[in-house]
């Protein structure tokens, strides 16, 4: 799994983007498009509308961003290096305990630009393609995919080992019912 954040960074960058626009659109019913403070208005939603390079720009810096934020509030390597150290677990050539959070933070660093690049392409090309030709890319924006196939994924997983749980029942019964006939 490279994409430690999951969903997470794509719809908080989406939501910040949207909150001043939402602002704006309601302030604009009221103010004059010709003061100072209506063009102001009026220029930001022109800028930060869906599609538009400044919007663009803005929700892929705010995926990378939230993807790093997100996974640094999630993991913590201090602590996750202390229950291998107290489990009596370790990572092989690495000594317990500060160096084992060294590395798992370096690694967790490098997974994590690689899932904010991936994401980052993922949610920006369905956006860009929709505001270069009016279509919309399957009906499904870059968000919509990512919880569709993390869905799917946790829904096979779930039961899988729902299934191995059960297969691992059935063969407790059969060596109960053996023991009890001797």
């Amino acid at each position: 799994k490279l994409n430690t954040a999951g969903v997470i960074p794509p719809i908080f960058a989406s939501s910040l983007l949207l909150l001043p626009l939402t602002i704006t659109q309601f302030a604009g019913n009221s103010l004059n498009p010709e003061s100072t403070m209506g063009k102001i208005v009026v220029t930001l939603n022109q800028h930060l509308g869906h599609g538009k390079p400044l919007y663009m720009l803005l929700y892929a810096a705010g995926i990378i961003f939230f993807s790093f934020f997100y996974t640094a509030v999630v993991f913590n390597p201090e602590e996750t290096a202390e229950n291998l150290k107290k489990n009596g677990g370790f990572i092989p050539g690495i000594r317990p305990g500060a160096r084992t959070a060294e590395y798992l933070d370096y690694v967790l660093t490098r997974v994590t630009v690689i899932g904010a690049v991936y994401l980052t392409i993922v949610c920006t090309v369905p956006e860009y393609f929709l505001s270069m030709t009016g279509l919309p890319l399957l009906f499904m924006g870059g968000t919509s995919l990512l919880i569709v196939v993390n869905v799917t994924v946790d829904t096979i997983t779930q039961i899988q080992s729902h299934l191995l749980a059960h297969q691992y029942g059935d063969l407790i019964k059969k060596a109960k019912l053996k023991g009890r006939l001797r």
